[in-house]
């Protein structure tokens, strides 16, 4: 990445000014400042933050229980964060005025500090409940949920708290275009499910209560990873076809958390409050990076972007280890019991759940680092996730294959009305000066 050229000119990365140890030796640390390079931050972020939900919905799918996934998950996103801290964060000055990560750990700027861990905690829950989500409306709807409220409340009020740096005229009809999703990503999922129930109520019912009646506990079916895969084609499904009857029957019996019979409002209600929780995460990280509410005494600078996602990646680790290590024994939505030995013994699947956690770890850290430069508001452009996750959706795990006209058309109208708040909210952004 470029710096800032001799006359001036922003290029994609601008470093501040150098400084000089008493060894002599000049560091500069790593900002993104310029508008170009904020967009490219938030294309990178964008296509990360769209992938990892796609890999833990496939390992719930394949029967790996979903505490296991998220506890591996959670590691690998820590251990992103730290990476950033020490390497962005910490090759940099050590002054009152851009202290570096290490530097500002002895700091006195808990108010700031505690904003960001607040946003941690808040993000740590909204991605445990789309994990549940997910299962219940598919990762289509929920991401188009989840997103729309986060970019309809979280993007307001990072417009406001960033002193309005972004282009209203072009930043609120693209949250409205948001909006307007959300409505439509609910009737897809209602057509949705009323496709499916036509297709499951061609089929004999001693099939359908014998499809309903399968338990997934590691203990009961050491199985549970096999290779029966309808995902794959595999053992049973090779006979099915993506969103046919015997397809949603054999998936059904494949999956951990089971959705036959209970109502779809559990999964809706379960994604609405995760697009509340990712509403409130932005907000909070910009005020721990801007200050805005002056909870910082004099003299004590802002948190740099990399220490307050370092405080941030803490929260949401230690909130995410200690909820999943109670589910493993206290499991909700009739999942199987687990255990630390069944978690630590269970290596199927694993590499992917570390994997999901390096790209959500790496797409929040490039989210933050746009954000700084051009604002928050435009930075939840990163927001769109069905743009990826719908393309992930239909291409592994067959959502939408076989249904009406009705719900094509309005899944193609959904997909529209993202592309265009997309591009409104990239249009938006601003340049922060600071």
């Amino acid at each position: 990445m470029s710096g800032m050229d001799v006359s001036g000119t922003p290029s994609l990365i601008a470093l501040p000014t150098e400084s000089t140890l008493s060894n002599g030796l000049s560091l500069k640390i790593y900002l993104v400042e310029s508008k170009g390079g904020a967009i490219v931050c938030m294309l990178l972020a964008l296509f990360l933050l769209d992938t990892w939900p796609a890999i833990l919905t496939l390992l719930e799918r394949r029967g790996r229980l979903p505490q296991h996934s998220y506890l591996d998950y959670t590691i690998t996103n820590f251990l992103a964060a730290l990476f950033i801290a020490f390497t962005f964060g910490e090759i940099g000055k050590s002054t009152s005025e851009e202290p570096n990560f290490l530097t500002q750990l002895s700091q006195d700027n808990w108010p700031s500090v505690l904003f960001a861990m607040a946003g941690g905690v808040v993000l740590s829950l909204g991605n445990l409940c789309s994990q549940y989500a997910w299962a219940f409306v598919g990762i289509s709807v929920t991401e188009v949920i989840t997103s729309s409220i986060t970019v309809v409340v979280g993007t307001t009020a990072n417009y406001f708290l960033d002193d309005k740096i972004n282009k209203a005229a072009i930043l609120f009809p693209g949250v409205g275009c948001f909006l307007i999703a959300v409505s439509l990503g609910s009737c897809v999922h209602a057509s949705n499910v009323a496709d499916n129930k036509a297709k499951l109520g061609s089929l004999p019912d001693d099939y359908k209560a014998a499809a309903a009646d399968v338990s997934v506990s590691k203990e009961t079916h050491p199985d549970i990873v096999g290779t029966k895969d309808p995902e794959r084609g595999t053992g049973t499904a090779d006979k099915t076809k993506f969103g046919s009857a015997d397809f949603l029957i054999g998936l059904e019996n494949r999956r951990a958390i089971k959705v036959f019979g209970k109502s779809t409002m559990i999964g809706l209600a379960i994604t609405f409050f995760a697009g509340l929780c990712f509403s409130l995460f932005s907000p909070a990280f910009n005020l721990a990076t801007n200050d805005q509410w002056d909870t910082l005494k004099d003299g004590v600078p802002h948190l740099t972007v990399y220490t307050a996602f370092f405080y941030f990646s803490v929260s949401c680790f230690v909130l995410a280890v200690i909820l999943n290590v109670i589910f493993l024994y206290h499991p909700v939505l009739n999942l199987p019991k687990s255990s630390i030995r069944a978690y630590l013994t269970d290596w199927n699947g694993r590499g992917w759940a570390f994997l999901a956690g390096l790209v959500c770890g790496f797409g929040n850290g490039l989210q933050f680092m746009g954000g700084q430069a051009a604002g928050y508001a435009a930075a939840d452009a990163v927001q769109a996730f069905p743009l990826v996750t719908t393309f992930w959706g239909i291409l592994l795990f067959g959502e939408y294959r076989r249904s009406s006209r009705k719900t094509y058309g309005l899944l193609v109208s959904m997909l529209f009305m993202f592309i265009v708040a997309v591009a409104l909210l990239i249009a938006s952004a601003g340049q922060r000066n600071e």
